[in-house]
């Protein structure tokens, strides 16, 4: 709320110093006079409508900014409400450094599947898919399955990828 009243305040400033420019340039050219004010008051009142037109300018950058950064995060809650979640698993697992056998068994937890039912449809031992569910908790930076599982969650729910913490990147290289 104090942020919409100042951005309308701006607005009315630079409306104000707009018009006063208007009035200057339209009187000159119509040939209608005026009572005279001072030079300085004169000059006074053009610095200020040029600062205001200024900070209008600034102020207009800051919202293209803000629209862009909307515009972007929009984009993504998109991407992701349209079917692309494997996209974003995909990512995340390139980001992780996952091998191909990894992001199959990733996959297989994420849709909720047991240990015994990964290790019997990928057609290896269950300590097999236990060491790869370890190094893909460790390169993702969790503890286990509901948390790896939440990462996605997170995402879908606030509209924005989750992030992998820094110290995940380091274990990974």
């Amino acid at each position: 709320m104090k942020e919409r009243l100042i951005f309308s305040l701006l607005l009315a400033l630079q409306l104000i110093c707009a018009s006063v420019f208007l009035w200057e340039l339209l009187s000159s050219l119509i040939g209608f006079s005026s009572k005279p004010i001072s030079w300085a008051l004169y000059e006074t009142i053009e610095i200020l409508a040029g600062v205001g037109l200024i900070l209008g300018v600034v102020m207009t950058a800051i919202l293209l900014r803000r629209s862009a950064r909307a515009r972007d995060k929009a984009e993504a809650s998109l991407r992701l409400a349209s079917g692309a979640f494997m996209d974003v698993l995909n990512e995340r697992f390139t980001e992780w450094g996952l091998t191909p056998a990894e992001r199959d068994v990733a996959l297989f937890s994420i849709k909720g599947l047991s240990t015994t039912e990964i290790a019997a449809l990928r057609q290896t031992s269950e300590g097999t898919v236990k060491a790869q569910t370890n190094a893909i908790y460790r390169k993702a930076g969790v503890s286990g399955r509901p948390q790896l599982l939440s990462l996605f969650i997170d995402a879908l729910m606030d509209d924005q990828v989750a992030m992998v913490p820094a110290s995940v990147t380091d274990d990974a290289a």
